[in-house]
Order: structure tokens, then sequence, then C-alpha cells
């Protein structure tokens, strides 16, 4: 009788404890279950014209700049040349130096209002974009440089110092009224004929209000504006950025 419990005894415990190769098996299945995309590639590739851009030395403006938001234009039809030429490529690149000067101008606009943020439409373009930009123009050659840089030349965009941008309220849940939208090409966006839009009708207090609003805190940033389009500011004249930084390609 002893030894028919004995037995028994040994039985139940190797049937209670699995053998090594039975722990294996029952581990490999559990994984299974917990980790059904285990064999699945997260990590989506940076499309080739970021790869280039990141191998240059610029940086992209949304990881540098918190709260910024980003809708390149050229990356839609929603533009003076309705044509998307960015393709897959949604992300503001500019040279390092210039996306600390855009961090000091949203932290000064975020400090004076809490639900603004700024709202960048384009930065660096390449030379191989300007180039399509350049082709795309149906106007003569000698008026073209009017409306976008030579690509033989190169403009402040084409260095990565150059942004264009506005302001979103994240309470409204709308970009601020500046009284033309981008790439209007037209007295009405021009800063020099404010004052005469005004008189005129063409604009209102508030969108010269909204416009003022920009232009503070960029320019306190150590931006400059241009005459003929509020959206537009240089952290550096042409002179200044070929000294320090090479055509972005």
């Amino acid at each position: 009788m002893r030894q028919l419990s004995i037995g028994f005894l040994a039985l139940a415990v190797a049937c209670a404890s699995p053998t090594k190769s039975d722990q294996e098996i029952f581990s490999e299945q559990q994984r299974e279950v917990l980790d059904p995309v285990k064999d699945i590639d997260l990590e989506v590739p940076l499309p080739e014209l970021e790869k280039k851009l990141i191998d240059q030395g610029l940086v992209d403006v949304q990881t540098s700049v918190p709260g910024v938001r980003i809708e390149l234009k050229y990356s839609t039809t929603d533009n003076f040349f309705g044509k998307d030429v960015y393709d897959d490529h949604v992300r503001c690149y500019l040279q390092p130096l210039v996306a600390e000067m855009v961090k000091k101008a949203q932290e000064n606009l975020q400090k004076e209002y809490p639900n603004l943020t700024l709202l960048i439409y384009d930065g660096v373009r390449p030379l191989s974009v300007q180039q399509i930009l350049w082709d795309s123009l149906d106007k003569p050659d000698s008026v073209k440089p009017l409306y976008v840089a030579d690509p033989k030349i190169g403009g402040l965009h084409n260095f990565g110092v150059a942004v264009d941008l506005t302001i979103f309220d994240t309470q409204a849940d709308s970009a601020l009224d500046m009284g033309t939208g981008y790439d209007y090409f037209g007295y009405p966006a021009y800063p020099d004929r404010e004052k005469q839009m005004l008189a005129e009708g063409k604009i209102t207090k508030a969108q010269v209000a909204n416009r003022e609003i920009l232009r503070k805190v960029i320019t306190g940033a150590g931006f400059t504006g241009i005459g003929s389009e509020w959206w537009h500011f240089n952290a550096f004249s042409r002179k200044e950025a070929g000294e320090k930084f090479e055509l972005v390609k």
C-alpha cells in the first residue's frame, strides 16, 4: 500500500511539474499571444528628402520647438503654384541656429498669449524644389525673381534661414485673420502698404493688429521682415547666410 501511494505521488508531481521542454513551448505560445506584432517593423522610414536635409545638418523644427504647428503649404496644392512639390515630406526643417530663434519667438508669444502658437508654412526649401517652382511659374524669366528666387543664385529659404509663418489660436482652433491668405501677391499682403490698404478699406485694423503680434514676437527673436509678404521673415541677410551656411540641395 505504501509503495502504491508513492507511485501515485510521483505521477502527480510529474503532471504538476512540466519538463523544461514543455515550459519552453508554453513560453513561446504565451509570447505569441501577448506580443502579436513582434515581427512587424513599427519604424516608419523617413522620406528621402528628409534624410537629405538631416545629412546636411538641418533640424526638425517640430522636435526643437515645443507646441509649434506645421502646415507645409508646398506639401499641398494650397499655394501660389497650386502644386504639391514636397510629396510625402510634411515636416519643417531649418538651420539649428534658426530653429533656436523660432523657439525664442514661440516662448515670447506664449508668455504673453498662452492660447496662441506659431504655425509654420515653410522653412528650408532645397534647390531641387526651388527649380520646380521656377520652372512652374508661367512668367518671363526676367519677371520670375519678383515671385520666386532664381535657383541658380538661391534665396534665403534655400539656405534654411527664412521662415514663412502665421499665428494659430488654439482656443478658436483657427489661424488669426491676417487680411490675406498665404502666397497672396498683391498690396493687401504688403506690410509696406498697410496704411494705404487701411485707408482704402482693403484690410482692417484688427487684421493689422494680428500682424503686429506676429511681427513683435518674431522680430524680438532676431528675425527681420520684408515689405511685400506679411508671413515671410529672415534670420540673416543674403551676405550673412552665404558666409555662415551652404545652399541646401
